[in-house]
């Protein structure tokens, strides 16, 4: 056996191609889900998204680099922020909470499409190499969604739950608690270096996906 066909026999396919199956997974996740925020900020008004050509599903227009790989490594990441003025929406807090919302609504509807072909090629299709690959490609997929919809519900800042949980508040309350928008971060960071709140994730997660497979027939 020469170099190349030893090097070419040491190499762990599988684990490549489970590697390339959940990056463009995330890819389509977070895509879906910055793009959906700009088409409902440009369906109430709001033309920034569109001017900064982020009405588009091509992910190199809505990746952030760092938050790809956080994502990829630790399970928790984020794409650039669809940027969204607010100034523009006839009443600014419910504009600005239909917009957060969108994302997590895109990533619920994006689940259920793909778990269709997952549930039916559970039953029907036939075991081989491809279909097998597509399979769980469609269950990561799905998987994703329902993790990056959930996650982002919960309402703390910058996550899309905050700003419609805020858009309840009195005007000053919101303006004041949107201020401190940014430190929002390093509490997540913080909470997902001490893994606080990842079984209850993990937990609703599982029940999501058993409840919209149990309610599916094909």
């Amino acid at each position: 056996m020469g170099p190349l066909q030893h090097i070419l026999s040491s190499i762990r396919w599988d684990m490549i191609s489970n590697t390339v199956s959940r990056l463009l997974a995330v890819l389509l996740c977070l895509t879906v889900h910055e793009t959906c925020h700009g088409l409902a900020a440009y369906a109430l008004g709001d033309p920034t998204a569109k001017r900064m050509r982020r009405l588009s599903f091509n992910p190199l227009h809505h990746i952030d680099w760092f938050g790809l790989a956080a994502m990829f490594l630790v399970g928790f990441g984020w794409a650039k922020p669809v940027p969204v003025d607010m100034r523009y929406f006839k009443k600014p807090k419910q504009g600005m909470a239909l917009c957060a919302l969108a994302g997590p609504v895109s990533n619920f509807l994006f689940a259920v499409l793909a778990l269709l072909p997952v549930r039916w090629m559970y039953h029907n299709a036939l075991a081989t190499e491809l279909n097998l690959w597509a399979y769980r490609f469609l269950v990561t997929l799905v998987l994703l969604n329902l993790g990056l919809g959930l996650f982002n519900l919960i309402p703390i800042p910058p996550l899309d739950g905050s700003k419609v949980l805020f858009s309840l508040l009195p005007d000053r309350a919101y303006l004041q608690l949107m201020r401190y928008e940014r430190y929002g971060m390093a509490v997540l960071l913080l909470l997902v270096f001490f893994d606080i709140g990842g079984s209850a994730l993990s937990n609703a997660i599982s029940a999501v996906f058993g409840l919209l497979w149990n309610l599916m027939v094909v």
